[in-house]
């Protein structure tokens, strides 16, 4: 049986903002997002990542749209066309019970572009492109819940709790949007 084969993001814009297809031009700027410890502090143990791992990153990023129709946006400013972050949805299999029953919805930011309101005014648009495009009608997202900042987000969102899981022996809110 063949699967099918999906295309590129597609374009989302904000007022301040562009959501695109990431491409190979992105790489430096996803492996020096990646790598400040202040943009990772509740992910994975809260180090930066190297350039090998960045790498992969990028990969899922653009295979999630060619095998599965949805993933990652880059997020650039309109005015200028600077990258400042990466969201979206996955699918990550991750090992984590119970096992997440919808595309995971994340984000990261830049922390030059954190605190000005662009993950609020992105990730909005990336939920109305979701309630139509997104199988199931929700999406969930995990969270270190020493992350203060995502979870009030999150929240804002229109989020809520669901549960809590172990995940790499790490307590992790597990909260869910329906459509």
């Amino acid at each position: 049986m063949n699967s099918p084969i999906f295309t590129a993001a597609p374009r989302l814009t904000t007022e301040r903002l562009i959501l695109d297809a990431y491409t190979l031009n992105d790489f430096d700027a996803v492996a020096a997002m990646s790598a400040d410890p202040q943009v990772m502090r509740y992910i994975g143990g809260g180090a930066g990542r190297d350039r090998e791992e960045s790498w992969g990153r990028l990969l899922r990023y653009i295979g999630h749209w060619q095998l599965l129709g949805y993933g990652y946006w880059a997020v650039r400013e309109k005015h200028g066309g600077q990258f400042i972050g990466s969201l979206g949805f996955a699918n990550y299999q991750r090992d984590i019970t119970p096992a997440l029953e919808a595309p995971e919805m994340g984000w990261l930011l830049c922390s030059a572009a954190q605190g000005k309101g662009y993950a609020t005014e992105a990730l909005r648009a990336v939920l109305a492109w979701g309630k139509t495009a997104l199988p199931g009608g929700r999406t969930q997202c995990i969270i270190s819940p020493h992350n203060q900042p995502s979870i009030k987000l999150a929240h804002k969102l229109g989020f809520r709790e669901t549960h809590r899981a172990e995940y790499h022996q790490q307590t992790v809110l597990v909260m869910e949007q329906t459509f």
